[in-house]
């Protein structure tokens, strides 16, 4: 009798073995964990501006992934991304996942409306951070998890 693999070992040993950059866990807040991701709140009240982290490791690429977590990824943006519209209000919503810098596999989500700091150009190196108080940082995190 042959001994085969166990096909859900390399799946457990990704959630194992996750480990989140220091950068991210630096500069965000932690919200709350969905299927797959981390979602966290990257704390410059400036813009509503969320950031999700798949908890796989050694991660850069979306296509790295394996089938189901890249279709769960795209569910987690997509539900993130309608209910931080919600939240906000904003006019549009800016989805990126570039990694020129933090290389783990992230994506932002931003909410942009006109008039907000930077309109309509990036939010990326514009300025200084604004760090988000604590009571609003829960509240603002309190109606994101109300609106998934």
């Amino acid at each position: 009798m042959q001994n085969k693999a166990n096909p859900f070992d390399a799946e457990e040993s990704f959630l194992t073995t996750f480990t989140l950059d220091e950068r991210l866990e630096r500069d965000g807040i932690p919200i709350g964990t969905l299927g797959l991701c981390q979602m966290r709140l990257m704390n410059d009240r400036r813009w509503p501006w969320l950031i999700l982290v798949p908890q796989r490791a050694d991660i850069t690429e979306v296509f790295e992934l394996t089938p189901l977590d890249q279709a769960m990824l795209t569910f987690e943006t997509n539900m993130v991304a309608a209910g931080l519209k919600k939240a906000t209000g904003a006019v549009k919503i800016n989805i990126g996942a570039l990694g020129n810098i933090v290389r783990q596999l992230h994506v932002h989500i931003i909410a942009r409306r006109e008039g907000d700091p930077n309109w309509p150009g990036p939010v990326w190196g514009f300025g200084k951070a604004e760090p988000w108080p604590e009571e609003e940082h829960r509240a603002f995190a309190a109606r994101i998890m109300e609106n998934l």
